[in-house]
């Protein structure tokens, strides 16, 4: 479903994010007691009544200051505005009415968005309407009290809210493909996303960390709809403090578990490093399907055997995910970044692929065909009854065998490998679940109890 959007718009450190999670229901948007945490807009899908929405947190809204990132932030909260179908100003109801407020109030009133204030941290009822009333200087309409914190007051403020959204009727059902995109820092995550969207959705800066937050951004190809979700650079554990980045990090790692896909992005100057490596085994960990992304291939002296060459080393020390397709793009230039969708899409059919039986069956018969199970020293030879698949997302197959013991990695890996070549799952881990006669006889055995 496309749903309406709602933006969270206010200056540093007046709840915002808090709120956020209140609304959407979730402990998600980072929350740390300092300014500039939230500076991309990050969307979380929201719930009233009967009414589905996405709540998008942006940066704090500063104008009178153009130092480091200010500028951006507010080229993302005007972006947030402009999609929305009404919007939020969270205002500070401690502090009272500021300039900022103001600046912030006169800038809203010159858009067409329906705006609610809501004013946070009025944790007392009673003290919470005389601490709103100030707000109706500010000329945008009933202020509501609330409480981020404790859910105070966002009742009514959501009864209000959906006066303002689009009818039901008019949104249109569409089903979606979620892709993270991860890698380490500054290896263009954020300008292949802007690539994707055609527009600056997530602040680019060469300096390192500048996306904190896993960033949601809805585009449509052709028909079909993709989530895409930037994510934090990711970086050795050692060298990540206790902090705004700590919590980003935690966030690419959910966003990896969320995503149907995961586009692992590799700097193509600076090559496969050992943290690309983990980060590609935490993708195959997870069950996820994978494109790798080789970016910044603009910035590299070719001859007509670089990229063979290149994608050999990278495929050799990428081997956790080896059956993952490859590109090689410039996010800069926009070079092959189309063609990232395509493969995409090939990967998320498999990654949901399902196999009959018989066809499984079939594949196992020809593989013991050409390479019989192995046999111990004392005679004893591994033996395949049958395969089943159990599970897609990924494509889980269950092999009963007389015991699993008799099947050693080397042999694991060639089933593997005749599955691949037989029905192709490229794009997406499969796995391969060893059943022996012993565990089936537990399995019936609970099947029993559990009916008596």
């Amino acid at each position: 479903m496309v749903l309406p959007v709602v933006a969270i718009i206010g200056r540093p450190n007046v709840g915002k994010s808090t709120l956020v999670n209140r609304l959407a229901g979730v402990n998600e948007a980072i929350v740390h007691d300092e300014p500039g945490v939230t500076r991309d807009r990050t969307y979380k899908p929201a719930f009233w009544q009967d009414r589905d929405f996405l709540v998008v947190d942006t940066g704090g809204l500063v104008f009178d200051d153009d130092t480091e990132f200010l500028p951006l932030i507010r080229e993302q909260a005007m972006a947030a505005l402009a999609e929305a179908s009404a919007a939020i100003m969270v205002v500070d109801g401690q502090d009272g009415v500021t300039n900022s407020d103001e600046e912030i109030a006169t800038w809203l009133r010159q858009h067409s968005v329906p705006v609610l204030i809501a004013v946070n941290k009025c944790e007392s009822p009673d003290k919470g309407l005389m601490q709103a009333a100030e707000f109706w200087s500010l000329g945008l309409g009933e202020p509501f009290p609330v409480s981020g914190i404790h859910g105070n007051g966002t009742g009514d403020l959501l009864d209000q809210l959906i006066t303002h959204l689009p009818p039901i009727s008019e949104l249109e059902e569409l089903d979606e493909i979620r892709v993270a995109i991860v890698g380490r820092p500054n290896v263009g995550k954020s300008s292949l996303l802007n690539a994707f969207v055609g527009e600056a959705r997530a602040i680019v800066s060469p300096i390192s960390g500048t996306t904190r937050d896993a960033i949601d951004m809805v585009v449509e190809r052709d028909g079909k709809r993709y989530r895409l979700i930037d994510t934090a650079g990711i970086r050795k554990k050692k060298q990540v403090e206790y902090g705004p980045e700590f919590f980003g990090i935690n966030r690419a790692f959910k966003a990896i578990r969320r995503a149907n896909v995961v586009l692992l992005v590799i700097d193509a100057v600076d090559g496969v490093t050992e943290q690309d490596q983990k980060l590609a085994g935490r993708i195959a960990e997870e069950g996820r399907a994978c494109v790798v992304v080789v970016n910044k291939w603009d910035g590299v002296e070719k001859d007509s055997y670089t990229i063979y060459d290149h994608e050999q080393k990278t495929r050799d020390r990428l081997y956790f995910v080896e059956w993952a397709e490859m590109i090689y793009v410039s996010a800069l230039t926009g070079q092959r970044v189309p063609k990232i969708l395509e493969l995409v899409d090939r990967a998320a059919e498999q990654h949901q692929r399902r196999v009959s039986t018989s066809v499984i069956n079939e594949v196992l018969e020809d593989a013991a065909r050409w390479h019989s199970p192995p046999t111990t020293r004392q005679g004893r030879q591994g033996r395949i009854y049958y395969g089943t698949q159990v599970t897609s997302q990924p494509p889980s197959i269950a092999l009963f065998v007389n015991d699993p013991k008799l099947f050693g990695n080397n042999y694991q890996r060639y089933i593997e490998r005749k599955f691949r070549e037989s029905l192709g799952f490229a794009g997406t881990p499969v796995r391969l679940l060893w059943r022996g006669k012993k565990m089936r006889e537990m399995e019936r055995g609970s099947n029993r109890a559990t009916r008596v």
